[in-house]
């Protein structure tokens, strides 16, 4: 009886966090995906699930803060070249913490 209870325990709900990912990976949608993301993301701070969920909440707040971030000041620049480059490194930037944190919440990996 012990072996179904615990493994009852390890099954955890990563379903919002599947979603708050594909919502990001919209991003090309003129930022309204990631938006809300954020949205949803802020709403569950309080929330206290397991680490797994917590710690990409958390990865997936500091990206999308981080993204945004970066598009402002690509915005500011005023130097053509470099406001492209800084567009540039933000996608791609933005690409690997989706993947990455992705692939690690398929393995029930934190990171």
């Amino acid at each position: 009886m012990t072996t179904t209870t615990t493994y009852a325990a390890k099954i955890e709900d990563r379903s919002l966090g599947h979603l708050l990912y594909a919502l990001m990976s919209g991003f090309p949608l003129l930022l309204l995906p990631v938006l809300l993301s954020l949205f949803i993301n802020l709403s569950q701070r309080q929330a206290q699930g397991n680490a797994l969920l917590v710690s990409h909440l958390r990865w997936q707040r500091h990206s999308n803060v981080i993204f945004i971030g970066l598009l402002v000041l690509g915005y500011w620049v005023p130097i053509t070249w470099l406001s492209l480059s800084v567009y540039l490194f933000g996608i791609i930037w933005f690409c690997h913490r989706i993947i990455k944190g992705w692939l690690s919440l398929l393995d029930g990996l934190e990171v």
